[in-house]
């Protein structure tokens, strides 16, 4: 299955990108990463991220906890946003604290290390393999028909149980 036809409600887009619901719910509502599966239509209504959406919260965790602030990883964002973010997982993105750059060659990385600032970087790629993991141990939902599909997470006895029971 295609993994856009995939959402993740968001108690589990907060355990696989390590962020709390109140950090998701305050991001969905100012707009700095919102769910692109399913928003929230009011009370009641549950958000879906996509797995993309998941990816760009564990980066945006990141950039928060080496001390890059809220205004530049908005920028940061919004410059993901318009680029479609096609190509995200060859790409890194580095920063020295105030400003976020997006180097997608070994070329673009040696040339800002060459300024002399401190500098640090974010591999696109190996967030997307944690994020794939973590989301490999949890459920997602079919965004058709709203099913529920288990993880794989092998301590899962009930897991279990269900994936015996099909």
């Amino acid at each position: 299955m295609a993994s856009e036809q995939i959402g993740y409600r968001g108690p589990t887009a907060c355990a696989a990108a390590g962020i709390t619901y109140r950090q998701l719910d305050y991001w969905a509502r100012t707009g700095l990463v919102e769910p692109s599966v399913r928003p929230a239509y009011g009370s009641g209504t549950q958000r879906l991220y996509s797995f993309r959406d998941v990816v760009v919260l564990k980066i945006v965790k990141r950039f928060l906890d080496t001390g890059v602030s809220l205004q530049n990883i908005r920028t940061a964002v919004q410059h993901l946003r318009e680029r479609g973010f096609r190509d995200l997982e060859r790409m890194t993105l580095m920063s020295d604290g105030a400003t976020v750059y997006e180097c997608t060659s070994p070329d673009e990385v040696h040339a800002l290390l060459q300024g002399g600032q401190g500098i640090f970087g974010i591999a696109v790629g190996v967030v997307w393999r944690d994020v794939e993991s973590a989301l490999s141990q949890l459920h997602g939902e079919r965004v058709d028909t709203g099913e529920t599909l288990v993880g794989h997470n092998p301590a899962d006895e009930l897991a279990r149980r269900r994936n015996r029971a099909v």
